[in-house]
């Protein structure tokens, strides 16, 4: 018998999300890597010793920020609080959303199997990618969803200056 060369199996190829390569500064890049931190639910390993942490992160609306040519847009869920009950504020650098569900007259018949909605104040911070006019400022509420649209400032033009 000829000797017929081994296969040897191919090695899986994992697929990995591609991402742009930029020219970030250290703070966009250490930003950038805190936050994805922050989203893998870092706390989880201690929710055991401290239940209330899964209670704050419940409430804590999840965000898209997304930075167009002339405006910044921020997208926050806030399922079941009431338009009024919504607080929004505008910093130099940031965005503050707060609001509050309303606590309800406890159930009294039966027991219950499972409480799982959580009632209660919550407030998210956003840092903003660029500089905005927060007196221009527009919000929209629907279905539970907030949507804030925050112009840029317009950067000052550059021009020469002829040096004699």
């Amino acid at each position: 018998m000829a000797d017929k060369p081994e296969k040897t199996p191919a090695k899986r190829q994992e697929i990995v999300k591609a991402e742009p390569i930029h020219a970030l500064s250290p703070f966009e890049e250490m930003d950038r890597m805190f936050d994805a931190f922050l989203r893998r639910g870092w706390m989880r390993p201690w929710r055991m010793d401290w239940p209330g942490i899964a209670e704050v992160e419940l409430r804590m609306p999840k965000v898209d920020v997304i930075e167009r040519d002339t405006e910044i847009v921020i997208k926050a869920e806030v399922p079941g609080i009431d338009k009024k009950d919504i607080d929004v504020q505008v910093t130099e650098g940031a965005v503050t959303i707060k609001g509050s569900t309303k606590h309800e007259e406890k159930e009294e018949k039966g027991d219950f199997y499972r409480c799982e909605i959580t009632r209660g104040d919550f407030s998210r911070t956003v840092a903003l990618p660029a500089e905005v006019d927060g007196s221009k400022a527009k919000a929209a509420f629907k279905d539970g969803m907030l949507e804030l649209t925050l112009p840029k400032v317009e950067a000052s033009k550059r021009h020469r200056v002829k040096v004699d």
